[in-house]
């Protein structure tokens, strides 16, 4: 199906199923949005709707693909009900949605559209330290928003049917995924998921984890975290994850893919984890071991998007920064296990 041919289509579709949500709501436009990997993204311009909502934003399954995992939008629709209204956490509005029709007319979601910046200060290329103060605030808004988000009970909102991810099987996922990636991407992975295994920590009591929480999968105003975006590989688990994985996007811990050593504005890792403490964050006892588990998810995730770049030619600089720094990742894995 040609472009001009899905976005007639989504715009019917958006049309009826917006007149389940708002009787007289009326599509004037819809224009694709920059977005992830895994769904396609564009805002509808309405009419006759509330005026906070005379602009949406639509998440859409990628046609010709099955609508599961990452790409379940409507599994992202549940988690971001189920979290509205939650004290201290912030989610966009979950408006309408549309279950689609097979693999050729996809899944869609509506949110309302929240204001704010998108950014992720160690991955950027410039560095104004002017802007330091504002990175700050954020940072520390987002450690105590990932606090609210880890009280949320997933029984008593409505996920408890959910099955609860351990550490052990993030090594199994991640594992899975360098198993589909070309060898000079691979490293050691087998030897590192071996170190992992063999000194898995005892699990904390399951929590609503994000599964990518930083800075770039928010939307942030004034200091402060407006939304928390991008729920693709949300999960009931430890809170330890998404804790080391935040952590991670300081300028302590360079990131390979940082395109300079330059501040960025970010506060340490410790002063995050006393911001999440403060938030009244579950105490993260073993935290080194989530250290490494990030770096092995890391390795393991960017192998597969460089991966899908290859497939179409256009790798970022970003990614080829990474491709070479795969290996150091699971050598700093294993070494912070103690293997």
């Amino acid at each position: 199906m040609e472009a001009p041919d899905i976005m007639d289509e989504l715009r019917e579709r958006t049309a009826r199923a917006a007149r389940t949500w708002r009787p007289g709501a009326e599509v004037v436009g819809i224009r694709p949005l920059t977005g992830g990997t895994s769904s396609l993204t564009f805002t509808a311009e309405m009419r006759g709707v509330p005026e906070q909502h005379r602009t949406l934003v639509l998440k859409v399954a990628p046609p010709g693909l099955p609508p599961v995992r990452n790409r379940d939008v409507l599994r992202q629709a549940r988690v971001m009900r189920a979290l509205a209204g939650s004290p201290g956490v912030v989610v966009p509005p979950v408006l309408f949605e549309d279950a689609g029709d097979g693999v050729d007319v996809p899944p869609f979601l509506a949110m309302g559209f929240v204001p704010g910046e998108c950014a992720e200060p160690v991955l950027a290329d410039t560095r104004d330290p002017a802007g330091f103060v504002e990175v700050r605030a954020r940072a520390l808004d987002a450690a105590a928003v990932l606090a609210a988000l880890h009280r949320v009970d997933p029984a008593g909102a409505g996920l408890g049917d959910e099955p609860v991810v351990a550490p052990e099987d993030e090594i199994d996922r991640w594992s899975r995924a360098f198993a589909t990636v070309p060898e000079d991407l691979q490293g050691d992975y087998l030897g590192c998921a071996r170190a992992l295994r063999d000194t898995v920590p005892l699990a904390l009591p399951p929590v609503v984890n994000h599964g990518d929480y930083r800075l770039g999968n928010t939307l942030c105003a004034d200091g402060r975290v407006a939304s928390v975006i991008d729920w693709e590989i949300w999960s009931v688990g430890d809170p330890r994850v998404d804790v080391a994985w935040l952590t991670f996007f300081t300028d302590e811990a360079r990131h390979p893919a940082a395109p300079s050593d330059q501040p960025s504005g970010m506060p340490g890792a410790r002063e995050l984890l006393d911001a999440y403490a403060a938030a009244g964050g579950p105490e993260l006892p073993d935290l080194t071991w989530f250290d490494a588990l990030t770096r092995f998810k890391e390795a393991g995730a960017t192998a597969l998007l460089i991966k899908r770049a290859r497939r179409t030619g256009v790798v970022l600089p970003g990614l080829a920064r990474m491709a070479p720094a795969l290996p150091g990742l699971l050598e700093q894995a294993r070494g912070l296990v103690g293997a």
